[in-house]
């Protein structure tokens, strides 16, 4: 990583993660973010455990099942290799807390690539979902989520800008990104079922990085499901490399 890259490593990408899914609810326990909301997202409703400020685990993370026990909720910790205090995961394994969920983090550097025009569709660019949108982004996603997402996209903090793709007068795929200075996301890429392998999430993500680049952006980051294949196998092809791994914990009983 060269001088002018440390302030966008790792460490600051998951940090931008939390900022751009803001969950309904959050409260800051020795240094952890706890967040809740009502179930559904998995991201906002765990606790972002980058930064530890106390000198007792054992009460901290007593604190933080009481915090979600009291909203019906399972106590859960997102970990990364660079959650805190070190060796969290295994102090958290050797009670009783299971894995669940392995997800990536991957990055690269803003370097927009010549594809061709679209031809048979057009790119909507705007600072707020509209119905088409939603539809697509809801399409792929559990009961449980869809019912809580539209409050999360709500809360996604600006600059943002949605992304949808329309051919033949549909909207056929979304995305999001938010920028946070030197990093921008890429978010809630979905593509309906009959449009899939049709080079349309390639497009919205083309023009999230064409985005980026005009607004000064030196790195997009975006985190995904380890199993998602098709998805990972996309944004390898056009550049995106491996930052880390994490996964939750989460409390027994």
């Amino acid at each position: 990583m060269t001088d002018d890259d440390r302030d966008i490593g790792h460490l600051a990408i998951e940090r931008a993660a939390v900022r751009g899914w803001p969950a309904l609810e959050t409260e800051v326990v020795d240094g952890w973010q706890l967040r809740a909301s009502s179930g559904g997202s998995t991201r906002a409703n765990t606790v972002s455990a980058l930064d530890y400020t106390g000198e007792d685990l054992e009460a901290t993370v007593a604190r933080v099942e009481a915090f979600y026990r009291a909203r019906s909720l399972p106590p859960r910790v997102n970990l990364t290799p660079v959650s805190k205090p070190d060796g969290l995961d295994s102090w958290l394994g050797e009670r009783g807390w299971s894995r669940h969920g392995d997800h990536i983090t991957m990055a690269k550097a803003v370097a927009p690539r010549a594809i061709p025009p679209i031809s048979t569709g057009r790119l909507i660019a705007a600072d707020a979902p509209d119905a088409a949108w939603f539809a697509v982004y809801l399409e792929g996603l559990s009961q449980d989520r869809r019912a809580v997402a539209p409050a999360l996209v709500a809360r996604v903090p600006s600059p943002r800008v949605f992304f949808s793709l329309v051919r033949d007068g549909t909207t056929i795929a979304s995305g999001l990104t938010v920028v946070d200075g030197p990093l921008a996301s890429v978010q809630c890429m979905a593509t309906l079922p009959a449009a899939r392998r049709t080079g349309a999430a390639a497009l919205v993500l083309d023009a999230i990085e064409r985005h980026a680049a005009a607004a000064g952006v030196r790195r997009l980051y975006l985190q995904a499901d380890a199993e998602n294949r098709a998805a990972l196998g996309l944004y390898t092809s056009v550049g995106f490399t491996l930052v880390g791994r994490y996964h939750t914990r989460i409390a027994p009983g």
